[in-house]
C-alpha cells in the first residue's frame, strides 16, 4: 500500500516539473522569455535615459549627452561596431538589433541597441552600437521569483491532492485490515467506510462478497456437521445389531461375512470421525495456545502411533535444543501423526521423522518414507479434500483423502506451511514449517 501511494506521489511530482518546463517554453515561444522580461524591467532606468534623454539631444549633440551620463552613471556605455554587436548576440536576436529595438542580455547583464538606423545623430552613427554593461540585472531574484510561482501551483495542486489521497490511503487501510482479517478466519469481518468516501462502492461490494462467502461456508459446515452427527446413531445401531448378529451365526461362512461387514462398518465410523474433526477445524477461530516442549511432544506423538508404525524401521532425528513452540498442541501433534500414518501406509521399510531450525529463523520438522513417493503434478492436490492418488489402491492403503487436509489446516492455523518433494530415501518428504523459532523461544502466532 504504501509503494502504491509512493509511486502516486512521485508521478504527481514528475508531472508538475514536466508540466514547468512545459509552461515556460510555451510563455517563452508565444509572449518572450520570462527571465528577459525581468532584466528588461530591472533595467527601465537605463534604458529610459537612453531613450528620453541622450537620444532626444539635437543633431551633433548626442555624443554630448552620452558623455554627460557617462559621467554620473554607475552603468558603463561604450560604442561597438554593429558586426561586432551582431558575434556577441545568438543568430535568433540579430533581426531584432537591425531593426533598432533593445536587445537585453540577461546573462551578462548588458543591453545592445544601434544608435539610429540613417545615420542621424553622428557621421558613420547608422554603424554603430550602444553597449550598456554592469546594469543592475539580478538573474537570481528574477530565477526566484519564477520558482516561486511555480511552487505556489504546486502547492495549490498537491494539498488537494494530499488530502483526496489521504482519504483513500485510510479507506484502503480499512479494506486490507478486512481482508486479513477475512484471511485469518474471522468471516465476520466487515470494512465500515463512510457513504461519502469514493470507494463506498467497492466496500460494499467486498462486504456483500463476504457475507455470501461467510454464508456459503457456513452452510457447508453445518451440513458437513449435522450429517456426520446424524450418522452416528445409525452407525452405533449398525454395530449393536451386527453383535447380535455374530451371536447367533451359525457357521464359519457368516461368521466371514459379519466380519468384512464389521470392517465397513468400522471403515464409515472413521470416517465420520474425520468429518467431524474437519468440521471442527473450518469452524475453529484462533488457537488455545500454551507453550510446549517440541521434541518432548514429538515423541509422544511417535510413541502413541506403535501399532501403525510397528512394521517399519522409524528414524528419529530431532533436534534436543530446548525448543519451545506457542500454540495448540493436540492439533499440531495430530497434523504431524497424520504424516506419519500416510508414511506408514506407502513406506516399504523405513520411515524418518526430523526437526530442525530453518535458514529463516524458523523450524521444519520432516516427515520421510522409502515408498514409491508422488508424482510432481500430484503434490499440490493431495492436500485437497478426499483426493486420493490411486484409487485402485484404496481398499490395501485405507483412509479417506482427509488425513493431509486436515493436517495442512492445523499447520496453517500456527502460521506455518507444508511442502512435499522427493526423500533422500525414494519416497515423499513432507515438511512442516513453523515461523519465528529461535532456540529455548517459542514460534508460533
Amino acid at each position: 500500500m504504501n509503494r502504491l501511494f509512493f509511486r502516486f506521489f512521485l508521478l504527481v511530482m514528475l508531472s508538475i516539473t514536466l508540466a514547468t518546463f512545459i509552461i515556460y517554453g510555451a510563455i517563452s515561444w508565444l509572449f518572450g522569455d520570462p527571465l528577459e522580461e525581468n532584466a528588461a524591467r530591472q533595467a527601465a532606468p537605463q534604458i529610459f535615459l537612453l531613450e528620453q534623454y541622450i537620444d532626444k539631444a539635437p543633431a551633433d549633440e548626442w555624443l554630448v549627452r552620452l558623455n554627460k551620463v557617462r559621467e554620473v552613471s554607475h552603468v558603463k556605455l561604450d560604442l561597438i561596431p554593429l558586426q561586432q554587436a551582431l558575434t556577441r548576440l545568438p543568430a535568433a536576436r540579430h533581426a531584432a538589433l537591425q531593426s533598432g529595438a533593445v536587445v537585453i542580455d540577461a546573462g551578462n547583464k548588458s543591453f545592445f541597441r544601434r544608435v539610429d538606423l540613417r545615420g542621424d545623430k553622428y557621421v558613420g552613427s547608422e554603424s554603430d552600437v550602444v553597449l550598456a554593461q554592469d546594469l543592475p540585472i539580478d538573474v537570481a531574484l528574477a530565477l526566484k521569483m519564477e520558482a516561486l510561482r511555480y511552487v505556489i501551483v504546486a502547492l495549490a495542486l498537491l494539498i488537494p491532492i494530499a488530502l483526496w489521497s489521504r482519504a483513500h490511503w485510510q479507506g484502503l487501510q480499512d479494506l486490507s485490515k478486512v481482508a486479513d482479517a477475512f484471511g485469518d478466519g474471522q468471516l465476520s469481518a466487515r470494512a465500515s467506510i463512510k457513504k461519502s468516501a469514493s470507494i463506498y462502492p467497492l466496500a460494499e461490494r467486498i462486504n456483500s462478497m463476504a457475507a455470501r462467502i461467510q454464508t456459503l461456508l457456513g452452510a457447508q459446515q453445518h451440513l458437513l456437521h449435522s450429517v456426520s452427527h446424524e450418522l452416528r446413531t445409525p452407525i452405533a445401531r449398525l454395530e449393536f445389531g451386527m453383535e447380535l448378529l455374530r451371536k447367533t451365526a451359525k457357521d464359519q461362512a457368516m461368521d466371514t461375512r459379519i466380519d468384512a461387514m464389521q470392517e465397513d462398518l468400522t471403515e464409515l465410523n472413521a470416517l465420520v470421525s474425520e468429518l467431524l474433526s474437519m468440521a471442527k477445524l473450518n469452524q475453529q477461530h484462533g488457537l488455545q495456545s500454551a507453550p510446549f516442549q517440541l521434541a518432548t511432544s514429538l515423541q509422544v506423538c511417535i510413541q502413541g502411533l506403535q501399532h501403525e508404525l510397528a512394521a517399519h524401521e522409524v528414524i528419529v532425528n530431532l533436534a534436543n535444543d530446548g525448543t519451545v513452540i506457542n500454540g495448540e498442541q493436540h492439533l499440531l501433534t495430530r497434523a504431524i501423526g497424520n504424516l506419519l500414518k500416510n508414511a506408514a501406509k506407502y513406506a516399504e521399510r523405513k520411515i524418518a521423522i526430523s526437526s530442525s531450525a530453518s535458514a529463516d529463523g524458523g523450524i521444519d520438522i520432516v516427515v520421510e518414507d522409502d515408498g514409491p513417493g508422488i508424482p510432481v503434478a500430484e503434490r499440490e492436490r493431495i492436500f485437497e479434500p478426499f483426493y486420493r492418488l490411486d484409487r485402485s489402491r484404496d481398499r490395501a492403503t485405507g483412509g479417506f483423502g482427509l488425513g493431509l487436509s486436515i493436517a495442512l489446516q492445523a499447520v496453517q492455523q500456527h502460521g506455518g506451511r507444508i511442502s512435499v518433494d522427493a526423500s533422500e530415501l525414494g519416497g515423499a518428504r513432507f515438511v512442516i514449517s513453523l515461523p519465528g523459532h529461535t532456540a529455548g523461544q517459542s514460534v508460533g502466532r
